[in-house]
Parts: structure tokens; C-alpha cells; sequence
């Protein structure tokens, strides 16, 4: 077994998007993740800003996380544009879930920018102490 078939939660390989697969005009951003792991769960915190819940999606097929979200633009018809350095456009992130992970109880929340997914281990990929009997 390699290094990579121990963990619970592996980084999907890095694929360049190609043109026909986008069904939308413009920039796909690859959000930056900061993962960390308990004996009880894994947290991944995703920075997707601009992004509103109802413009974030989720999604659990197979083995794959797939984390997806649009960044609207900013318009108010009162205001005449002097600068645009925001970029609009989609997070696009997806991640390998082992058999370890309890699917049924993910967690999701988003708070100022930032997805928090809670990933529970499965009972059985829960560290435990055996007692000895004497």
C-alpha cells in the first residue's frame, strides 16, 4: 500500500480544464485549502471569497468531493466603475474521500468567505484502547 492509500482524504491530481468542458465564460479559480486531522475527524477550510451560500455547491459522488462556486460582480447602477481589480468568475476543488470518512454526517458551513466542511471518521477509523487482561 503506498503513502498515499494510508490517508482518509487525498488532493485530487492537478488537470487543466479544457475550453468545451466550461459551459460559462471566464476565470476558474482552484480556491487554497488548509486541511487538519483529529483522531475524530478531518476539517477542511476552503477561502472562497465573494462566494454566497446559495452560489456554493457540494456535492458527494463515489469517493469524490467536489466543491464548486460562483463569484458574481459587484454592480450598482449608481456607480461608474474607476477600477475593477476583483475577478469574478469559479472555485473549482475536488478531493479523493477515503472509505474512512462517514459520509452520512459531513458537516458545512460558510462564514465570512470561508467553507468549513467537517469530515467525521467512521467508527471503525477511530483510534481505540484495548484492554489487557490479566
Amino acid at each position: 500500500m503506498s503513502h498515499h492509500d494510508s490517508k482518509e482524504i487525498q488532493v485530487k491530481a492537478k488537470q487543466e480544464v479544457q475550453s468545451p468542458e466550461q459551459t460559462r465564460p471566464g476565470p476558474v479559480f482552484i480556491p487554497p485549502v488548509d486541511i487538519f486531522e483529529t483522531d475524530h475527524d478531518i476539517t477542511v477550510l476552503a477561502d472562497l471569497p465573494g462566494v454566497k451560500s446559495k452560489d456554493l455547491n457540494i456535492d458527494l459522488r463515489e469517493n469524490t468531493l467536489t466543491i464548486s462556486g460562483d463569484v458574481e460582480p459587484y454592480e450598482n447602477a449608481e456607480e461608474q466603475n474607476l477600477l475593477i481589480e476583483y475577478e469574478v468568475g469559479k472555485y473549482f476543488r475536488q478531493f479523493t474521500l477515503s472509505n474512512l470518512i462517514d459520509r452520512e454526517k459531513i458537516d458545512a458551513k460558510l462564514t465570512d468567505g470561508v467553507l468549513k466542511l467537517t469530515l467525521p471518521k467512521a467508527e471503525a477509523a477511530k483510534p481505540r484502547r484495548i484492554e489487557i487482561k490479566s
